[in-house]
């Protein structure tokens, strides 16, 4: 016999955010979706603090969960229950945590992608926050004389200069002397295999390219 029947209230909603945040710093931030634009911010904001300091923030796992209130405060507040975390945007999100008015300079202290002598806007990979990659065929950065830096010319690029077939022929965060010592033994290996490259003897005047020898006449 059902004497009252009436609706369960719903939970207040500094209650609910408070759960699902608490729920959030039990199972970590595989919660969230992070697309490869959030996994790159989120990269990208490691290495400004790891190059420059405060007031960059720590993104590391423990510093995103005790700060969530901060970055996932209006989503957490909008959320209704656990799968709502998966549609959040990351990148806005992380975004509140870009100190002002540094944030304006993100682009340029850590740049998503970097112009090579050949014209190519190549993207720069963040994962090891201490040495960001430039992967680049090595045609491509004819003319460069010495390694683009990051950071207000704190931090070099470490260059993966790459075969014409995408293969790793060196490794150098320092162009110049890899031009002088490196590079003579590289193209006396290579320009037998790829004669259809160009192979200069001088690479620091030679005329970057994305083509091959043929392609260019």
């Amino acid at each position: 016999m059902e004497l009252v029947s009436r609706p369960l209230a719903r939970p207040a909603a500094e209650l609910l955010a408070a759960a699902l945040a608490a729920g959030l710093r039990q199972a970590g931030l595989d919660l969230l979706t992070w697309t490869p634009a959030a996994r790159s911010l989120r990269q990208r904001l490691a290495f400004c603090r790891q190059a420059l300091g405060g007031p960059w923030p720590e993104v590391t796992d423990d510093a995103l969960l005790a700060a969530a209130d901060r970055w996932l405060g209006p989503e957490l507040a909008a959320a209704r229950r656990r799968a709502d975390l998966a549609r959040i945007d990351v990148v806005g999100a992380l975004r509140r945590l870009l100190p002002w008015p540094q944030a304006g300079r993100l682009d340029e202290l850590a740049p998503e992608r970097v112009e090579v002598p050949s014209g190519s806007r190549v993207r720069v990979d963040y994962a090891d926050p201490a040495a960001p990659v430039l992967a680049v065929k090595l045609q491509e950065t004819f003319g460069w004389q010495q390694t683009p830096r990051l950071a207000d010319g704190r931090v070099p690029l470490l260059l993966h200069l790459l075969s014409p077939a995408g293969r790793p022929v060196a490794v150098t965060a320092d162009l110049a002397s890899f031009w002088r010592t490196g590079y003579p033994q590289v193209r006396g290996e290579l320009r037998g295999r790829y004669p259809r490259h160009p192979w200069p003897e001088d690479p620091v005047t030679a005329a970057p390219t994305r083509h091959t020898t043929h392609r260019r006449r």
